[in-house]
């Protein structure tokens, strides 16, 4: 090939190649991680004695406050955007989720499920919403992610005790973390419960509260029970007690009752440290502190409940398959460039 047929073959490929990328960005936006590319707030339940009872949002990369978002809730104990860019958020003074715009934080409707004691809540892979009822005994309720239905109610014997936050494993399944101090798992489609992942009492963990599964496929579970104060990190696959990841130490000394846990835009873990009214920022490899992210008192915050990333109805962070699949992706085009320019 002459060099001006090089020259062309480059042009083409070039725009082939940011083709292939904005195409890549709308796919994995449409499958669900549309926070692949866009950028991010940190949203932040606030429960803190009459005035202090409502979302706050907070710049992700200093932590500066930005504002209340959307209405005052008594008791917001789960907050996470949907598929249509939409903000849902439990209340569980009033049993109910209620649904706001993910840009504006407006109420779009207040009452969009009606759930007992209405606790964390998570989109499953096929678009239903599934929210964990806190009582005890609890149950995880699968929610039309549409029309807000209750499609069915699953108690796993009765065996949750006061259950509260939820996540959706790399798997496709349901973890719930539970005041017993275990980790259940659940069909992500059905809600069927399908067992134990994490053993009561595993690793010390006294009282789960938070749970998220990390950029190294494995689950970090935040220990509510003042006893430890903790958050231990578990094996992905099996469950299995790998060590104490996060504790009270240095800037984060002030860690206490850690309740909400999300990996940031940065890679790191943030966690709501609910007896002291911070979010501390941790390492998201080493575990090492790295900073009183949201300071207490910061635009009223005073009791943190769950933490979410998100600008405009975009999810923050993309679950380990999504992150998979973009670096899968990438190194593909990648290599087609080095194979082209190769040939040339």
């Amino acid at each position: 090939m002459n060099l001006v047929g090089k020259r062309i073959a480059a042009r083409v490929f070039r725009a082939h190649f940011s083709y292939c990328l904005a195409t890549l960005c709308l796919g994995v936006a449409a499958w669900g991680f549309p926070g692949t590319c866009a950028a991010d707030d940190l949203f932040v339940g606030n429960f803190f004695g009459s005035g202090h009872e409502n979302i706050l949002e907070y710049n992700a990369t200093t932590g500066a406050f930005i504002g209340q978002f959307g209405p005052a809730i008594s008791f917001p104990l789960g907050g996470t955007f949907g598929p249509d860019g939409n903000f849902y958020a439990t209340n569980s003074d009033t049993d109910t989720v209620l649904k706001l715009n993910g840009t504006t934080g407006a109420v779009i409707n207040s009452t969009f499920a009606s759930v007992g004691d209405a606790a964390g809540l998570v989109f499953g892979p096929t678009g239903n919403l599934f929210v964990v009822s806190s009582s005890a005994p609890g149950s995880l309720n699968v929610i039309n992610g549409t029309t807000g239905m209750l499609i069915t109610s699953i108690d796993a014997g009765g065996i949750l005790n006061d259950p509260e936050g939820v996540t959706l494993g790399p798997d496709g399944n349901l973890y719930v973390a539970d005041g017993s101090g275990a980790v259940y798992k659940f069909n992500g489609t059905t809600g069927a419960f399908i067992g134990t992942f994490v053993a009561a009492g595993s690793g010390g963990l006294h009282n789960a509260r938070g749970v998220v599964f990390g950029p190294d496929g494995n689950l970090y579970v935040s220990d509510f029970s003042g006893i430890g104060n903790d958050v231990l990190r578990y094996n992905g696959t099996t469950g299995a007690f790998i060590g104490v990841f996060a504790s009270a130490t240095g800037a984060c000394s002030g860690l206490d009752l850690p309740r909400g846990l999300t990996f940031g835009p940065n890679g790191n873990l943030f966690v709501s440290s609910f007896g002291s009214g911070d979010v501390f920022e941790y390492n998201g490899s080493t575990g090492a502190c790295v900073t009183d992210f949201v300071p207490s008192g910061t635009g009223g915050l005073g009791g943190p409940t769950f933490l979410v990333f998100g600008e405009g109805g975009t999810t923050a962070v993309p679950e380990p398959p999504s992150i998979a699949l973009v670096a899968t992706a990438l190194a593909g085009l990648a290599a087609l460039k080095r194979k082209l320019f190769v040939a040339n």
